[in-house]
């Protein structure tokens, strides 16, 4: 920070301490002391840096010290920052024997990226636009025009968790599952299914505490039958997208 923080564009960046903590000594030192204290702490850098025109940035800034601060506390996974919790150590993606070869893009994914917190520290249910996880072009093509996206080439991050789309016009997230299940064997369709419940129940729960509704869109229709059988309450939609 030290060496990078006179490298900003001042007359773009804009700091505020929200929760009272970055006070300097001097009039004259209010700019330095306070740039240098909101992006010192994690839970204050969360909506407290504005640029001016792009106010994604933040949450890149906040991004990158959470990838800092968990390459000294949890080096194999995505998790907490010190004062906004982003995603649950049990959440994060790990890397798990593969019984078979795993479709494209389905592999692990990136940590998901920090969102705004309020002053309780709660993720904003406030709908932030995030690049498209992975590079599988048929599942990101499938999520923008299927429901459609509000949002193309955009996942969507809500309440702390990414979702594939916002549908437009009404509140609706969506997650999108595009590979083959019906070409599993039984034993690994056993294992995948038990796997996205409890993703989709969470997502779900998410979803909903937000006041958005919830879909999920697979490709085949015993795909659809599979997660009804667990969770009958959800709303699937076969999307017959191709891999």
């Amino acid at each position: 920070m030290e060496r990078c923080y006179r490298a900003l564009d001042h007359d773009r960046v804009e700091f505020h301490d929200t929760t009272g903590r970055c006070t300097v000594a001097s009039v004259d030192a209010a700019t330095v002391g306070l740039g240098f204290c909101v992006l010192a702490a994690p839970e204050i850098a969360v909506g407290a840096v504005i640029v001016l025109g792009a106010v994604v940035v933040a949450v890149a800034i906040k991004e990158e010290l959470d990838a800092y601060e968990l390459r000294h506390l949890y080096p194999e996974e995505a998790g907490t920052s010190r004062g906004a919790r982003v995603a649950s150590r049990d959440t994060v993606a790990k890397p798990k024997p593969r019984l078979e070869p795993e479709p494209a893009g389905q592999g692990r994914q990136p940590p998901v990226p920090p969102v705004l917190v309020g002053r309780t520290g709660r993720a904003s249910c406030e709908p932030v636009p995030v690049p498209h996880a992975g590079e599988d072009d048929s599942h990101n093509e499938c999520a923008d025009k299927f429901p459609p996206n509000r949002y193309p080439g955009m996942d969507v991050l809500v309440g702390g968790v990414r979702f594939d789309a916002l549908q437009i016009g009404v509140r609706k997230l969506w997650e999108i599952k595009t590979h083959q299940f019906d070409s599993y064997n039984d034993f690994v369709q056993e294992q995948e299914i038990r796997k996205e419940v409890k993703q989709l129940k969470q997502e779900r729960d998410v979803a909903e505490a937000c006041g958005y509704g919830f879909v999920v869109g697979v490709s085949t229709q015993a795909h659809k039958t599979a997660l009804l059988e667990e969770l009958p309450n959800l709303d699937v939609v076969v999307t017959e997208c191709k891999r």
